[in-house]
């Protein structure tokens, strides 16, 4: 090989490595703003996070707000928010596991119930049953009420 053709080599090559380098800095920031960067840390968020979490999750298909309340406390309120449609788990039924193990695993769930000790413990529950994607509302739907965020 001459020197010319390997100084064209080396050009097409070197060519070829910045294109790849553009590309993945592209592929990353595109991921970035695709996958909502600004969510929280998974785990337990405060009224303003969920509100935002719920905002920033309208309309996605792949995040579910969980109440875990009884039906009775449910049919008194409950938090939703534009284009979420909430799910209602009794966590005191006696199949709440299973109704709980029925649920996609690969959605992402904010799960409240008044005050956030079921809900916690249902977190527990879901990460036993291999579940990822999940945050708490701290102080339940109490807090959510005391801060002012409106029910359904």
């Amino acid at each position: 090989m001459s020197s010319k053709q390997k100084r064209k080599a080396t050009s097409w090559a070197v060519g070829v490595v910045g294109l790849v380098v553009v590309a993945g800095v592209a592929l990353g920031v595109w991921f970035i703003l695709t996958n909502r960067a600004t969510d929280p840390p998974l785990g337990d968020v405060s009224v303003r996070q969920a509100k935002d979490l719920i905002q920033g999750h309208h309309d996605d298909p792949n995040f579910v707000v969980l109440d875990v309340r009884t039906p009775q406390e449910y049919d008194q309120g409950h938090i939703s928010g534009e284009g979420i449609t909430p799910v209602n788990l009794d966590f005191y039924a006696a199949d709440f596991r299973e109704q709980l193990a029925k649920l996609d695993r690969v959605k992402t769930y904010l799960v409240y119930c008044r005050t956030g000790n079921r809900s916690a413990k249902t977190v527990d529950l879901m990460k036993e049953l291999g579940f990822r994607g999940i945050y708490n509302l701290e102080g339940g739907i109490t807090a959510w009420q005391e801060a002012g965020q409106p029910l359904k």
